[in-house]
């Protein structure tokens, strides 16, 4: 007795939609990690005893790596199977993970976020690589990306909310301990679920010059504009590390047009969509990280919101956010395209970050931040599926990793710039109204730090609408999925699940 075509498919699409589930898991994972700490960080520090000073290193420990060594995460997952390296990408990240909650001093918590940093960038490029080998079916890529953009989109908020939760429920430790769990339940489903197909041809060289260029000059990209944020723009420790990062990633750019295996072809940032799409993520995500942590600092210090209760006030954001990320993959973009979604995404943006311009100490949530948390979250769920599916649409194969390792140092690249940016723009301003105000003595440090938010919303505000200006000069006309699955190195239609 045979079975049916009807059941032959069924099973190869539950698998997809379950590959999903696990690549949602990871990629929440990483996302998240870059807000959750951030709540546990006070009772950290009481609990540590590490000064203020101190305290940043346990943020940009992570990022530094993470940003670092996103490419060579990316290669990696190319040369080596992607289902080997996810696995070893959670096994990892779960390591260090667990390391950082059971830290018994401050050195070791930073090494911890460091490892975590370091397998985190191993393990987001190969989910999304997974993600963009497994769903070549343009209906079912577009509702698998609706939900990754999504996930991609509301993380950090997710992570604010949980962290919270845990760190007034639990404790700060558990905002760590936390991926374990998660880390344990992908590496179950992985292997349960997730297939493997083998690498046809023979496997190309890792490039150890663009490799070490590259890493170097993203480090150098991080590394400044986090000392810019504490030490300011006129410190060595901030143009010195930016200088050498653009020198650096010039060699590399020269050294790809030569290499003979190049780290990151350069046809993949030629491509007009391709980098056109990358622009868009990385303008997005220096806006969104204005975001999460100004109107963290206005519902905590200002609106004296608990933890939890500031988790809970991005969830409306997060909503709309889903809601969008699901009619835009959907319905809208495989109809208008990303040169029509990502703009109208990019305005909303604009327009949310200008309502939170006139908060004032006087504002409520419900009048005052609610309405610009949703446009954010209608933004970012129109923004970044249509993005995320335009960056990766296409690609070979066997550079599937290192081409969605660039959507990843897209947005953290992104989020440093904007941290940095908008944390000095808001200091600025804040001294300012306290200059001006010199005569209303304590009474004016409240009223300045919202004038220091609010001028950071309103350059949020410029960078979006900086980002509708390129996204639609850039993207090409009627950029729909295709009808035709990506293409392999030998032509041939992509059939895998996983490799």
């Amino acid at each position: 007795m045979t079975s049916s075509p009807v059941s032959a498919s069924a099973a190869p699409s539950r698998r997809r939609w379950l590959t999903l589930a696990i690549v949602g898991i990871a990629q929440l994972m990483v996302v998240l990690d870059a807000t959750v700490v951030n709540i546990a960080l006070p009772s950290a520090q009481a609990d540590l005893g590490f000064s203020d000073g101190d305290r940043q290193w346990v943020v940009t420990a992570y990022s530094l790596a993470f940003g670092s060594l996103l490419l060579l995460g990316g290669r990696l997952s190319d040369l080596f199977g992607r289902k080997r390296t996810f696995i070893v990408g959670l096994i990892g990240f779960a390591a260090a993970s667990a390391l950082g909650g059971a830290a018994p001093d401050f050195g070791v918590l930073v090494a911890a976020r460091a490892l975590q940093g370091v397998f985190g960038a191993l393990l987001a490029p190969t989910a999304l690589a997974v993600l963009t080998t497994t769903f070549t079916i343009p209906r079912e890529r577009a509702r698998a990306f609706g939900v990754f953009g999504a996930i991609a989109g509301a993380g950090g908020a997710v992570g604010l909310l949980l962290g919270g939760f845990l760190t007034e429920a639990l404790d700060w430790r558990w905002n760590l301990y936390i991926n374990v769990v998660f880390a344990i339940a992908a590496i179950v489903g992985t292997l349960i679920f997730v297939g493997r197909v083998e690498s046809d041809g023979p496997r190309p060289r890792l490039d150890l010059p663009g490799t070490v260029l590259v890493s170097a000059g993203l480090f150098g990209v991080v590394y400044g504009f986090a000392q810019a944020e504490t030490a300011g723009w006129g410190s060595p420790l901030s143009w010195l590390p930016l200088t050498a990062a653009v020198a650096l990633l010039t060699a590399f750019v020269l050294w790809q047009r030569r290499a003979g295996h190049p780290l990151l072809p350069l046809a993949i940032l030629t491509d007009r969509n391709r980098s056109a799409a990358y622009l868009s993520i990385l303008i997005a995500g220096a806006s969104m990280f204005g975001i999460f942590l100004f109107v963290t600092y206005f519902l905590q210090a200002t609106l004296r919101f608990s933890p939890i209760q500031t988790g809970l006030a991005f969830l409306p954001m997060v909503a709309m956010l889903v809601l969008a990320a699901q009619l835009s993959t959907n319905l809208l973009f495989p109809r208008l395209g990303a040169k029509v979604m990502v703009p109208i995404g990019m305005v909303l943006g604009a327009g949310g970050m200008l309502l939170l311009t006139r908060l004032t100490v006087d504002s409520v949530y419900a009048s005052d931040v609610l309405p610009g948390l949703v446009l954010l979250g209608l933004a970012m769920g129109s923004i970044m599926p249509a993005s995320m599916q335009t960056a990766t649409l296409g690609v070979d194969r066997h550079f599937a990793g290192v081409a969605s390792a660039m959507v990843n140092t897209s947005q953290q690249v992104g989020g440093s710039i904007g941290t940095a940016l908008l944390n000095t723009i808001a200091a600025t301003a804040t001294t300012a109204y306290l200059t001006d105000h010199l005569s209303d003595g304590p009474s004016a440090i409240g009223p300045a730090a919202v004038a220091g938010y609010t001028t950071a919303f309103t350059w949020g505000a410029a960078f979006f609408a900086a980002g509708a200006v390129v996204a639609a000069l850039l993207f090409r006309r009627r950029t729909r999925v295709s009808a035709t699955p990506p293409q392999v190195a030998d032509g041939a239609s992509e059939p895998l699940v996983v490799g």
